[in-house]
């Protein structure tokens, strides 16, 4: 006779299905083939061998890569024109945005002393709200200071658009423009 009291089988855990097999290589990574160019991993249709944790936690639910299949590679062999068109459209935007960029001056007034020293400095985000103002929209981790600007002056800073596209605009660090305390005058 049968057990009536038999145990009810334990709930499987859900796996998707990328997850079950991702194709591994020669160093032991897992190979994924980028849909979108990755900074300091690869460009747009690369395969690449990343760790497990990085593809599975980042890349792939970000949409950045897919699993380096023969359908994939084929997909992206047959877009391939599409995406240089894209590619070069984007680099062209790019080009157009830094020679902008390097036409450009921006005024950003600030407190300092009488000796030219400023009571704060000026950094990225003052130099993204000049931009903006000039309806030119960068982000702040664009802008490559060697440090914060402490004195007021002519600064030549650059600007890293991406895809290795750098533009140097020139930011005029000036004093707060208010009203100057009046010398007593003698009767």
């Amino acid at each position: 006779m049968a057990d009536s009291k038999s145990t009810p089988p334990a709930p499987k855990k859900r796996v998707r299905s990328w997850q079950k097999r991702l194709p591994r290589g020669p160093h032991g990574g897992i190979q994924l083939l980028l849909v979108q160019s990755v900074e300091h991993l690869g460009k747009q249709g690369d395969v690449v061998e990343v760790k497990r944790g990085y593809a599975v936690n980042y890349l792939i639910p970000q949409g950045l890569a897919t699993l380096a299949t023969p359908h994939h590679q084929r997909m992206v062999e047959k877009h391939k024109a599409r995406l240089l068109e894209l590619q070069a459209k984007r680099l062209a935007s790019l080009k157009a945005l830094a020679d902008t960029l390097s036409r450009q001056s921006v005024t950003i007034e600030a407190n300092a002393n009488e000796e030219g020293h400023l009571y704060g400095s000026v950094g990225p985000a003052e130099i993204v709200a000049a931009l903006k103002a000039s309806n030119i929209t960068i982000s702040n981790d664009q802008v490559r200071l060697q440090g914060p600007l402490k004195e007021l002056g002519l600064y030549t800073v650059k600007i890293h658009l991406g895809q290795e596209i750098e533009a140097e605009l020139k930011v005029w660090v000036v004093p707060t423009v208010g009203e100057q305390p009046q010398a007593e005058t003698k009767k």
